[in-house]
């Protein structure tokens, strides 16, 4: 099976650094793109990153997105032929709205005042001090992950999402309560849904679990 691994791109691919050696040891293709460069450029941003992640296929493959990564999934879809699409602790598509859109008014309102000509912190800045070093107690994968952030463009999360609609076979696996609601969505529409007591960046702490639950939920589509 071919696997094609989406970091959010709020962050990036060394998200997948722990997941994807594990995967290929069960026999599986697996392509992680890189959506980095597209965040330092202009916008339009969601065309760009299907782009780029689109790049990455040259085979029907499974897309495994993360986070933010889901959103991205119908016009990725609608470039190149898939065989599914396993979501992460991600969000759902949200064709036609905005990041902001979709999150609490006052996180919004909080990201916005941290933005500084027309530029919102790196993802980890975000979050209260220590929260990272808790998540990620290893040093060398929490620098390697972090060292991946830089500034992001506010612009992103007001640019509209493609209408593209999802018509991909899909499962979801949840790893935080963050994400109950978009599991519980995925459920409600029929997919095959995993949940995970763990956290949301737990591709680099529980690696081989959650490199068997993608194995097994690819495997139904």
């Amino acid at each position: 099976m071919k696997l094609v691994l989406l970091h959010s791109p709020l962050v990036g691919p060394s998200t997948w650094m722990a997941v994807a050696p594990l995967l290929q040891a069960r026999g599986h293709g697996v392509a992680v793109p890189d959506l980095t460069p597209i965040m330092a450029e202009d916008g339009p941003y969601y065309p760009a990153l299907a782009e780029a992640a689109a790049a990455a296929i040259s085979d029907p493959a499974v897309l495994v997105a993360h986070s933010g990564a889901g959103a991205l999934i119908p016009a990725v879809a609608a470039l190149k032929a898939v065989k599914g699409a396993v979501f992460v602790d991600a969000l759902l598509p949200h064709p036609g709205d905005s990041w902001f859109a979709g999150v609490p008014e006052a996180l919004g309102a909080r990201l916005r005042a941290m933005a500084k000509d027309g530029k919102l912190p790196p993802w980890h800045a975000w979050w209260p001090k220590g929260a990272m070093e808790t998540l990620l107690p290893d040093r060398k994968t929490g620098a390697a992950f972090l060292s991946e952030q830089t500034e992001l463009p506010l612009a992103y999360f007001e640019e509209r999402a493609p209408d593209a609609v999802l018509r991909t076979p899909s499962a979801y696996l949840q790893l935080s309560d963050a994400y109950a609601g978009d599991a519980d969505s995925a459920a409600a529409e029929g997919w095959p849904v995993a949940r995970l007591g763990l956290h949301h960046l737990a591709m680099l702490t529980h690696a081989s679990q959650i490199a068997a639950a993608i194995e097994e939920l690819a495997g139904t589509l």
